[in-house]
């Protein structure tokens, strides 16, 4: 049974997609802790609510980012970690990080990665832009987490179309219920069971038959 840290900013929809997929048994883990940098998010009393261990924990109460790092590291080694799990963290871990749990990053973007990705590109802003940009496919990608934002090897994807008549507020739903629910604790499950394979940038899934739960065919 794998370990789970699961790092917040927001409401934690995201998170509770992956807390009822371990409920049910879809998912073969514990989130052993859920970690916030906002003390007002509401993730953290979802994971309250399903006695999960709830912790604020800011960069501001320490003197650099490397020591926030530093002692963010400590702690998920003395839990014991196994996966990291980013569900709409705002913000940009360090080369020195990354590198002390090297595929062990995972994160969620809502779009079709390398479009609309990078620095300022997060939550509504990321929908406004494929609006703004006429786009008639969008969707969200699942990725490891290196040095470069939104820019470590891919997961998953998975696309829909945009409506004409979409606002950046009916997009961002249509791909959060649509799609980041579903293919996010899907990448969980594959990586808990030992099903993914890094090879350089190139992400191997070994269970192609579990991707059809979800409409993705390889």
């Amino acid at each position: 049974m794998k370990k789970l840290a699961v790092f917040v900013s927001g409401s934690g929809s995201n998170l509770q997609a992956i807390i009822d997929q371990i409920k049910i048994g879809e998912i073969p883990a514990t989130i052993s802790c859920v970690i916030s940098n906002k003390k007002d998010a509401y993730a953290l009393e979802r994971a309250r609510k399903n006695g999960i261990q709830a912790i604020y924990i800011s960069r501001r109460d320490f003197p650099s980012s490397l020591e926030y790092e530093k002692y963010l590291v400590n702690f998920l080694k003395s839990q014991k970690i196994d996966y990291i799990v980013l569900a709409g963290f705002l913000y940009i871990f360090s080369e020195y990080f990354v590198e002390e749990f090297r595929n062990k990053i995972i994160n969620i973007h809502p779009s079709l990665l390398p479009a609309f990705g990078g620095k300022g590109m997060y939550g509504i802003n990321v929908h406004k832009s494929v609006l703004e940009y006429g786009m008639k496919v969008t969707g969200a990608t699942v990725h490891f987490v290196d040095v470069v934002p939104d820019g470590g090897p891919i997961i998953l994807q998975k696309a829909i179309y945009v409506r004409e008549d979409d606002t950046p507020e009916t997009l961002q739903k249509r791909v959060l219920e649509e799609i980041e629910w579903k293919i996010y604790p899907l990448a969980i499950k594959l990586l808990c069971e030992d099903k993914i394979e890094v090879v350089g940038r190139k992400v191997i899934i070994k269970d192609k038959e579990i991707l059809k739960k979800v409409g993705i065919e390889i």
